[in-house]
């Protein structure tokens, strides 16, 4: 329901904000190019769902082989006394479970390709177990917001971008990052647990979460004994050498079972097309939304607006010039990532709105992609808090990185 009357406040302002270019600056052009922009972002959600249906078929593939062979329980059993307590709703040792840690850790080593059809595996199989079909339960939205939190150790492709720009130290964003992006799914689990009454402070979730900050400590101190190109190298070798590695794992485990490897991943690949083909029409729909938005010049005239308010009290506005990535970021990942480009184009990848703008990029994830993909596969349509709580995250995770961005680079 909120997703709906947000989808319809992006059209109204859209045309208000037209009418007063049309109007008051004669701008004739502003009505051309918001019915181009449905179009155009029609024909992108479209061709990335194409994408995605390659991606999924290969994936789902991958899980069901790992699924019939066992990797899934076991990993269901090893996170198990974690996500029982922050998803209480769930039945012990749920095979979701195992779907939603190989997501999130995917996630984490900025595997985007395939932590998505992790993800829609796991909002399978919590689909299951939801009594109320179209309505998102409470395992679903706590699984959401962590996703839209966006916890990312290595951000390669960021660094990736840094290094075609030329910068003098490409990986020089990769501590601010993580910083920024830790502080966001922490605030995005606390809103969540706060709603649904979940207690963090129980011994078990303290020991795991501090285990898992113990790791990323560890990992963050080792990383940061490398130089710039050994960082890069080191970070994708391993990020693609895991993943490589939880495939033949997958394989190896079916085989022991005496599973048939190649019929499982044809069965899971046709489960995967399916889920590709159901989300085409929720992905268009928040594009398009988005798209008039951006044709409109709201994004424009809201960003104007921020600087102006911050300058009344004569605060340092230079983090304005990076804000569009951050405002963009919830909306979508590719405009998100044009916004960085161009960021790091027009005042330079060294400099304060060059680097905030990567910091921004990797502090959160595109929220309304990701409800709208992740619920419209299972066809859920009353998000309940999933959509604020989510937006809590991302606004944690935005201003934590303009303050980290200043601490570091200002």
């Amino acid at each position: 329901m909120v997703l709906n009357y947000i989808w319809i406040a992006f059209f109204l302002i859209a045309f208000v904000v037209a009418l007063v270019r049309l109007i008051f600056f004669q701008d004739y052009q502003v009505f051309s190019d918001l019915v181009n922009s449905t179009f155009d972002y029609a024909r992108t959600g479209f061709e990335i769902s194409l994408g995605l249906t390659g991606v999924l078929t290969l994936w789902m593939g991958f899980m069901k082989i790992a699924e019939k062979g066992g990797m899934v329980a076991i990993l269901s059993k090893a996170i198990g006394p974690l996500f029982s307590r922050l998803f209480p709703s769930l039945p012990k040792n749920h095979p979701a479970y195992g779907s939603m840690m190989m997501n999130l850790a995917a996630n984490m080593l900025g595997l985007d390709n395939a932590a998505t059809p992790m993800g829609l595996k796991a909002m399978q199989e919590m689909q299951s177990v939801n009594p109320q079909k179209d309505r998102a339960s409470d395992a679903q939205i706590m699984f959401l917001v962590l996703n839209t939190s966006g916890l990312t150790i290595i951000p390669i492709s960021i660094m990736v971008y840094r290094a075609q720009f030329q910068a003098a130290n490409p990986a020089d964003i990769f501590l601010p990052i993580l910083l920024a992006t830790f502080f966001s799914t922490m605030v995005g689990l606390i809103a969540v647990a706060i709603v649904q009454r979940i207690k963090l402070h129980d011994p078990v979730v303290l020991a795991y979460l501090g285990g898992a900050t113990a790791i990323v400590a560890a990992m963050l101190w080792g990383l940061s004994q490398l130089n710039d190109e050994q960082l890069r190298t080191v970070s994708l070798l391993a990020a693609n050498l895991l993943l490589f590695t939880f495939i033949i794992t997958f394989m190896v485990r079916a085989l022991i079972k005496k599973v048939n490897v190649y019929e499982a991943f044809i069965e899971g690949g046709k489960e995967g097309f399916g889920v590709a083909v159901k989300i085409i029409p929720y992905l268009i729909a928040i594009l398009v939304g988005i798209g008039v938005f951006r044709a409109s010049g709201a994004m424009d005239f809201l960003i104007a607006g921020i600087e102006w308010f911050f300058s009344l009290f004569n605060a340092d506005t230079r983090f304005v010039d990076a804000l569009p990535t951050a405002l963009m970021k919830p909306l979508s990942g590719s405009g998100a990532r044009g916004m960085m480009i161009d960021a790091m184009n027009t005042h330079g990848v060294d400099s304060f709105a060059g680097r905030l703008a990567c910091i921004l990029q990797g502090s959160t994830d595109t929220t309304f992609y990701i409800l709208a993909v992740y619920f419209g596969s299972v066809g859920i349509k009353n998000s309940r808090y999933a959509l604020s709580c989510g937006l809590i995250a991302d606004l944690a995770g935005i201003v934590a990185a303009i303050l980290i961005g200043y601490l570091f680079f200002g």
